[in-house]
């Protein structure tokens, strides 16, 4: 793992943007240090597997609770990213081969700590033709031949620049959800996520639906990056355009002074207003607060998005 200490070293893109000033987080932010046995124990089982986890890449800062009672978010295909986005603490450079070998070791992982859901994301992969998708997918085959009873989440990068084709890899492996975030409103992008296009991100959700109506989809954004409350609601119609079934929206926390500025920490009854508003615009399912995040409490939210969506088919 590289030293989260040392900014410089770890984001050498971003080493000659000028100091954001971090602002003091208010208390609803706050949380505990990890110092838990179950957080010793999740985390002796993913070094002793070699395995990385965005839970450490990207310094979630609900790790300590998670770990602690075993849940933690695979990151698979290196710790290096092809993309420089100046909201994330993953390191961008060149990123080694794939390791044929890391899909057995989730697998592996997860039987491990018994997961009754599992989340799966990656670095961006630009420099592969395929972007990772097949990898993904024998992730997942992996992950079900272990551990048949255990459901699938995964995070996946865009794959801009990859055939449509590819994008049939990953959604044949079935997964259980099939989860792309969309990280900010589409004015936003030039400036947080200058590698990607909102509009490729929001087809490609639309894309899995037409391969697979019966898969769930989910999407997320970060607030607080100098957003308007009126782009957030349109994120949330474009969203429901794209029939996405699943929306996340939290706080966006700085990890380094090299990083995109907190504009503003939003408060709790606004994270509240938007819950609101995305379930009145028929979301199956919304985690909205300043401490969510995609994979947190995933497992609990997948349950609940099921029960949902068997009510609205009459059958719960």
């Amino acid at each position: 793992m590289r030293d989260l200490k040392l900014p410089d070293q770890r984001h050498p893109e971003k080493a000659h943007r000028p100091d954001n000033v971090q602002p003091k987080k208010p208390d609803w932010i706050r949380v505990k240090a990890p110092v838990s046995q179950g957080y010793k124990d999740t985390k002796d089982i993913i070094k002793s597997n070699k395995l990385v986890t965005v839970c450490e890449e990207a310094g979630c800062p609900n790790v300590g609770e998670c770990w602690s009672q075993g849940h933690a978010t695979m990151m698979i295909m290196g710790d290096i990213c092809t993309r420089g986005c100046s909201f994330c603490n993953v390191a961008t450079g060149r990123p080694d081969a794939l390791d044929v070998f890391e899909p057995g070791r989730v697998a592996h992982a997860v039987q491990t700590l018994g997961l009754n859901h599992v989340v799966i994301t990656s670095v961006d992969r630009d420099d592969l033709e395929d972007g990772g998708a097949e990898h993904f997918a024998q992730t997942i085959r992996a992950i079900r031949h272990r551990s048949p009873d255990t459901t699938i989440e995964i995070l996946t990068p865009d794959f801009l620049k990859c055939d449509d084709s590819v994008l049939e890899k990953v959604v044949e492996a079935r997964p259980d959800v099939f989860n792309h975030n969309l990280e900010t409103v589409p004015g936003l992008y030039p400036t947080v996520r200058p590698g990607a296009r909102y509009f490729h991100s929001l087809q490609l959700l639309h894309r899995v639906k037409q391969l697979d109506p019966a898969m769930f989809t989910k999407s997320g954004i970060m607030v607080g990056l100098g957003e308007k409350d009126q782009e957030v609601r349109q994120v949330m119609d474009d969203m429901r355009s794209a029939d996405i079934d699943f929306l996340t929206i939290g706080q966006y926390l700085q990890p380094t002074p090299k990083h995109h500025a907190v504009e503003r920490f939003v408060h709790p009854d606004e994270f509240k207003s938007y819950e609101k508003a995305a379930y009145n615009k028929g979301f199956l399912m919304v985690s909205a607060t300043p401490l969510t995040r995609s994979s947190y409490h995933a497992g609990d939210d997948f349950a609940r998005m099921r029960t949902a969506r068997l009510a609205k088919l009459g059958r719960a």
